[in-house]
């Protein structure tokens, strides 16, 4: 089900209530000129249902999750420098964080995911996308 969701995206799934993460894919679909992405909230029923398939405790990944239409997934910096490589500028500046391995760039990654709330604020409901990017939304 999830392929066929998928066929030549990328899917990204978020924390839908928090600040930081909806500011963060408000800029990814700036940039994202190829449309490759497509998102999910991590609270909505397809969010739900990737992260049941491939088993994943949300309990250690609860900001971001990328699924290609491999079928597989990376979480925390992997996932957010996979994404950045698609893109051009700043971005390519950050692909440098690759020579750093994954355990020590995921201490940065959790330390901002920890506080994500205390320093950008949350929402009470999932982000509402405009009628002009709902369509790289998903949900079953």
């Amino acid at each position: 089900m999830i392929e066929k969701l998928l066929q030549d995206k990328q899917l990204i799934l978020f924390d839908g209530v928090c600040n930081f993460c909806n500011a963060t894919v408000v800029k990814i679909i700036k940039h994202d000129t190829k449309n490759k992405f497509v998102f999910a909230s991590l609270q909505s029923n397809i969010g739900q249902t990737v992260v049941n398939h491939f088993s994943i405790d949300s309990q250690k990944v609860d900001s971001i999750i990328l699924v290609t239409s491999e079928q597989k997934y990376f979480i925390k910096s992997t996932a957010a420098l996979k994404i950045g490589k698609h893109f051009s500028g700043f971005w390519v500046l950050l692909q440098i964080c690759w020579i750093v391995p994954a355990p020590v760039r995921n201490v940065v990654y959790d330390f901002i995911a920890k506080n994500r709330y205390k320093w950008f604020g949350k929402k009470d409901n999932c982000m509402i996308p405009t009628p002009e990017i709902s369509a790289k939304f998903i949900d079953i």
